[in-house]
């Protein structure tokens, strides 16, 4: 498979290996990216497992992630001629703030369940709750139905 960009990793152990030769910080429509020369190619640093560019939206983040993450001090220049601060279109993933919503609120409910059977057992060692026998469970069950048919 071939990839359109370059990710964190590889473009690390490429410095190491001295096969990246220079790097532009290029202009684009919500931020910054970056474009690395490796021979006579050049690819644009992308994110990790998407194989897209990445960008940031201000271009000292850009330049410390390049110092910091890269250990690349220098660029061969800066293009700012297609640079618009106007972000993209950025979709939050409403899906997932759902699916995490709903994990967060099973969570707690099994908590407050593990928590009453937990004290429920606990009552039932200390003697201080009875155990109700089935036929009498049912009894009080069917009772509180017709009562319930009634109103």
């Amino acid at each position: 498979m071939s990839h359109t960009t370059i990710d964190t990793a590889v473009a690390r152990r490429m410095v190491e290996a001295s096969a990246i030769s220079g790097a532009v910080i290029v202009g684009q429509q919500g931020g910054w990216g970056v474009v690395l020369k490796v021979g006579m190619t050049e690819k644009p640093l992308g994110t990790q497992r998407t194989d897209k560019p990445r960008t940031w939206a201000s271009l000292d983040t850009c330049m410390a992630y390049l110092r910091d993450e890269l250990k690349i001090v220098r660029v061969d220049g800066l293009d700012a001629s297609n640079y618009s601060a106007a972000p993209i279109d950025t979709r939050r993933r409403q899906d997932a703030a759902e699916r995490m919503k709903a994990a967060h609120e099973a969570a707690a409910y099994a908590g407050w369940l593990r928590d009453k059977v937990g004290a429920s057992r606990a009552a039932l060692e200390a003697g201080t709750n009875q155990v109700i026998p089935a036929a009498e469970w049912d009894a009080r069950r069917a009772k509180k139905a017709k009562a319930a048919r009634a109103e």
